[in-house]
């Protein structure tokens, strides 16, 4: 009895133990998942962010302001002999400005580690002037191109060169990007989490239905199309640039092809540089997700480079001015004689500069002779 009382125990004890591991190695790659998810700190870089965003950031503001400011009153300077280049790139210039405007408030999110302390509506507003600027940066830039192909294919082909139909287009232009960007004024922006208030950052609009679809769109019409065109504009104008130096080697010195080269050249410049990282990885984290929800890792390294390509995307607003410079007579010849007067006011500084110590030192030595043969005894007569 005491040996089969023994063994029913030892077999019950056996029996009780196996359900219960079963249902603890069911329930760890539940677990596991839960740390996964609870532990997924998209945020983790704030430090070096807090930093690194802060600095490109205020860079940017100071540069835009100043770049944007000069080519603003050039064109106000010039504003009677505007034409369709000049159009165009007042429209950027603008753009340019609104987005400087919401700098500010970007800088602080980014100095407190990514926690917004304005509120819903302000953020809304922000991301409104930030799209506003991509979206206006885009088109226009596009148009710039356009127009510098006609100007160089079919100089007297066609009329849309004229200002009253430039016009039109920046109208119509400026409705397409207002006709993009308003609904973020109707939709919420801002995200509570555990030690922040997130403004504007990609998990913020994952509860958007169909938001890889909507953002690979976004992508096709406001960056793949433009690029496009731009290309295409770009080539066609080499060609016919290289065919008339063949016909004429003289019209290789003239300006106006001179001109049209150079902006379409740092127009795909800006692109390139600008929009095509951020671009690139929305694409390619959008695939991603449509064939499979991304690991927390790949979440990670994904926010992270928004970050950063975002920044490069909102660092046109500096080099529009160039395009300025390369495109508007009036604007590089202004800023080639501010820069010349900078220089000359330097130059003519350092020389008063030093002949006022020249003529400083003479000074104290002639009166340290005379207060040496002052001190000493006078021959007498």
């Amino acid at each position: 009895m005491p040996l089969t009382a023994q063994r029913i125990q030892e077999t019950t004890e056996m029996s009780t133990e196996f359900p219960v591991t079963t249902v603890v190695a069911e329930m760890d790659p539940f677990t596991a998942s839960e740390t996964n998810i609870s532990t997924c700190d998209l945020y983790e870089h704030k430090d070096t962010a807090r930093i690194l965003l802060s600095v490109f950031y205020g860079s940017i503001l100071i540069l835009g302001v100043l770049g944007n400011t000069i080519a603003l009153t050039v064109i106000f300077k010039n504003r009677k002999k505007i034409n369709s280049t000049t159009l165009y790139s007042t429209n950027l210039v603008f753009s340019d400005l609104l987005f400087c405007i919401a700098l500010p408030t970007r800088i602080a999110y980014y100095a407190l580690g990514f926690h917004w302390p304005f509120g819903e509506a302000l953020c809304r507003i922000t991301a409104l002037l930030f799209y506003i600027n991509t979206y206006a940066g885009v088109n226009f830039m596009t148009c710039l191109s356009i127009d510098r192909f006609f100007a160089v294919v079919h100089p007297f082909r066609y009329k849309i060169r004229r200002i009253k139909y430039a016009k039109g287009i920046c109208v119509f232009v400026w409705f397409l990007v207002f006709s993009q960007t308003f609904p973020l004024l109707i939709q919420s922006m801002s995200q509570e989490e555990n030690e922040r208030t997130t403004c504007m950052e990609y998990p913020n609009f994952e509860k958007i239905e169909h938001l890889p679809f909507i953002l690979l769109a976004a992508c096709l019409i406001g960056y793949l199309i433009p690029l496009g065109i731009i290309l295409f504009c770009y080539s066609q104008i080499s060609c016919k640039l290289f065919q008339t130096a063949k016909e004429n080697p003289l019209t290789e010195k003239s300006g106006i092809n001179k001109k049209a080269i150079n902006t379409i050249i740092f127009v795909i410049i800006v692109f390139i540089v600008c929009f095509t990282p951020y671009h690139v990885a929305i694409i390619q984290h959008m695939i991603k997700k449509l064939q499979q929800e991304p690991l927390c890792t790949e979440k990670k390294i994904f926010q992270k480079s928004l970050h950063y390509t975002v920044f490069l995307m909102n660092f046109n607003c500096c080099l529009d001015p160039f395009i300025y410079f390369f495109a508007c007579k009036g604007y590089k010849r202004t800023v080639l004689k501010i820069l010349r007067r900078q220089v000359s006011v330097s130059i003519s500084s350092a020389a008063r500069s030093h002949h006022e110590e020249s003529s400083r030192d003479a000074g104290e030595t002639q009166m340290t002779v005379l207060a040496k043969s002052s001190n000493g005894k006078l021959p007498e007569k």
